[in-house]
């Protein structure tokens, strides 16, 4: 066959998988050709190669030249900074790409200049490798790393460094993360640091710290509100919905799983966390016994992650099918799940996932009744967990899981060993465990040491003997507490009555003190209101009902007290229209003068209250005096509101007014005592005469009185 025909041939052979692969039948990362056919095209590579060799000498004067505007024309248009098409970003702006775009980010990596778009290619580059290939990930984040330092540009410096804070996490050096991300804590501004907060929170996570790792991602959320972040948003749901599926909790798993996965689509982007949270809310949903919903979410997670290569997320999503296939009872596929995750865990050279792999392969030799194969599996599993593995959750379940597989297998003593361990490692992660498994372990274990020189007849009647004496010490014990907390709460009664009695005689005796102390001033009112009958002198005569009319308004105060609930405070508001119409019927105004008291209901201690009734009634008094005169009709407003720890007080009336004074008019004493009073309550006075006359008054509210 002449070499032409032979091109020809192979080309439409080549073009058929590259159909079936831009079809999606088999991910574009590698081209899976069959065995039948696959000598064949390394020989179709070969032709072409040497083809293309002998039509470049040919033309070698054209050909070069050309091809090389072609490329720069390339790079020119993924990666450029003028024109129409300019750099999207992996996983950013873009999720429309192959393994070609990856390719010319890689070769625009060595041909772009030091700068900002130069950092902006190796850390998304970074961030894609970090889920197939971990040690080519971090090469190209240390190298962004120096060139950022080298530039001295903070903002890619931190950026750079939470990209090596996941890979490091990835590869189980979780100290090392930590310290890296916090290092960059300190280099971004508040809205790119989400990122880091959700790494942080996986730091934490890994190590079996729940609360820390879930304070994290409300964090995260807390952050992508504020800055309207959908991404940042929809990572802390998924981080919360996998945090809930750790503590059991799968219905509150299920909704925060799908409030992210409506964000992620709202999107657009289909992502590795996308990946994850489809993995993650699957999971919830196996756990609650919804195989056939949590099914399409897997499915469509392994879709994407052969896609994209996402070889961490393809070893959780089929170690999660190995549990759900397991727990419907079809081992033949979830075997084949258990194999896949170990595969991709392998080619990520991630040993987590490694140790996650053959933990659900152990689990299902479990549940198949091959114990042999289980133990072979998980102490595999073991054994691969480094000793700084960080995931104490996990380990601790593929020790319950050994235990349980040793105690079916007939090995009592080393389920024993193996549970222990497991209760330690829980304890840990959730801090509080019931002895009763290890307790039942150890029985068994007793009993079987003792079955070579006892019978089991003799050993049923020591385990009832044991049990009766069990019951009988417990029941004296019970008693005896019993007894206990009732001396202590027949105590606790009597004191409690005793307290209460003495509060009843204390309020009394407050009460009376009150009502002696409002009779007294009541006292003090009637005498004056004698004097003033015996007066002839009109002026003296005003003199000595204002007295009386002070005397009366904090003979008010005590008499609310007295007759209240509260024995510390007064309600303002019913004490200002009690005292406004006891001034103006002393003035006989009540036909023509209208009181009104616009405030919500207010209370107040008795030092604030006695001040503010005096300036009240002095302020009634010297409307009632001044603003009206000829018998005019009119109102008088008061109010009183609290606001920001301050007390603001208003008296106003629609009278006369006050001309171009801004002093208060009346015989000096009454002005003088307001201005004490205010200054007492170290608050401030402002007059306004514009409408009849208002004044204001703005009291601190801390301050003594």
């Amino acid at each position: 066959m002449s070499l032409g025909l032979k091109i020809y041939f192979y080309s439409i052979f080549i073009s058929q998988v590259k159909r079936k692969n831009d079809a999606g039948r088999a991910p574009f990362f590698s081209v899976r050709v069959g065995d039948i056919f696959f000598e064949e095209y390394l020989k179709c590579k070969k032709l072409i190669f040497n083809y293309f060799l002998y039509y470049i000498k040919c033309v070698k004067t054209y050909f070069i030249p050309l091809l090389l505007l072609l490329q720069v024309y390339s790079y020119a248009q993924i990666v450029s900074r003028e024109g129409e098409i300019q750099y999207l970003g992996v996983f950013e702006q873009t999720d429309d790409f192959g393994e070609e775009y990856l390719d010319v980010l890689e070769q625009a990596v060595k041909t772009l200049k030091n700068d900002s778009l130069r950092l902006r290619v190796i850390n998304d580059l970074g961030y894609y490798y970090h889920t197939r290939n971990l040690n080519k990930s971090l090469e190209l984040i240390n190298q962004g790393l120096r060139d950022a330092q080298q530039l001295d540009n903070k903002f890619w410096e931190g950026k750079m460094q939470v990209s090596q804070g996941a890979i490091l996490l990835r590869m189980e050096r979780l100290d090392e993360a930590e310290l890296v991300l916090r290092s960059a804590l300190q280099k971004l501004p508040e809205s790119e640091t989400w990122l880091l907060l959700t790494n942080l929170g996986y730091v934490y996570e890994r190590r079996g710290e729940l609360g820390e790792a879930f304070e994290f991602a409300t964090k995260t959320l807390k952050l992508g509100e504020k800055y309207g972040d959908k991404k940042a948003m929809a990572m802390a749901y998924s981080d919360i919905s996998n945090l809930y599926w750790k503590q059991g909790k799968y219905e509150k798993g299920v909704e925060f799983g799908q409030k992210s996965l409506v964000l992620f689509e709202e999107r657009g982007i289909k992502d590795l966390d996308y990946d994850f949270t489809l993995h993650v809310t699957g999971n919830n949903l196996v756990e609650l016994g919804e195989y056939e919903q949590a099914l399409p979410y897997f499915q469509q997670s392994t879709e994407i992650g052969k896609q994209y290569g996402f070889y961490n997320n393809l070893s959780d999503t089929y170690i999660a099918l190995t549990e759900l296939y397991r727990q419907t009872g079809d081992f033949e596929n979830a075997e084949t799940s258990g194999k896949e995750a170990l595969k991709y865990a392998e080619l990520l050279q991630n040993e987590f996932m490694v140790v996650r792999s053959l933990h659900s392969l152990g689990r299902l030799k479990n549940e198949e009744g091959n114990f042999e194969s289980a133990i072979v599996y998980l102490e595999r599993s073991i054994r691969t967990a480094t000793e700084d593995f960080g995931d104490l959750y996990y380990l601790g379940l593929i020790y319950r899981d050994l235990s349980e597989a040793f105690e079916r297998g007939g090995n009592i003593s080393a389920s024993f060993q193996a549970f222990k361990k497991y209760d330690e490692l829980h304890e840990q992660v959730f801090n509080a465990e019931a002895d009763q498994r290890i307790a039942l372990l150890q029985t068994e274990m007793d009993v079987n040491q003792k079955e070579s020189t006892i019978s089991l007849q003799l050993e049923k009647l020591k385990r009832q003997e044991v049990i009766q004496i069990f019951t009988l010490v417990f029941t004296a014990v019970m008693v005896f507490f019993l007894f206990f907390l009732y001396r202590v709460f027949v105590k606790r009664k009597k004191y409690s009555l005793l307290l209460e009695k003495q509060n009843q005689e204390k309020e009394f005796l407050l009460k009376e003190i009150h009502h002696r102390v409002k009779n007294n001033l009541e006292t003090i009112s009637s005498l004056l209101a004698l004097q003033t009958a015996q007066i002839e002198n009109q002026e003296l005569q005003e003199i000595m009902i204002e007295s009386q009319n002070r005397v009366q308004s904090m003979g008010m105060i005590h008499q609310n007290l007295y007759q209240g609930e509260n024995l510390a405070a007064i309600e303002m508001k019913n004490y200002f229209e009690n005292l406004g119409r006891f001034i103006i019927d002393s003035f006989d105004a009540s036909d023509r003068i209208l009181l009104e008291v616009n405030m919500k209901s207010l209370e107040l201690n008795v030092d604030r209250a006695i001040p503010i009734g005096l300036i009240v009634n002095e302020l009634i008094t010297n409307s009632l005096k001044y603003a009206f005169p000829d018998q005019r009709k009119g109102q008088i407003h008061i109010s009183l509101e609290e606001k920001n720890r301050h007390l603001y007080l208003r008296i106003a009336d629609d009278g006369v007014g006050m001309g171009a004074t801004t002093q208060l008019k009346g015989t000096g004493f009454g002005s003088q005592l307001v201005e004490l009073l205010t200054r007492q309550l170290d608050g401030k006075m402002t007059l306004s005469t514009q409408r009849g006359t208002e004044l204001y008054f703005e009291f601190k509210i801390d301050q003594a009185a």
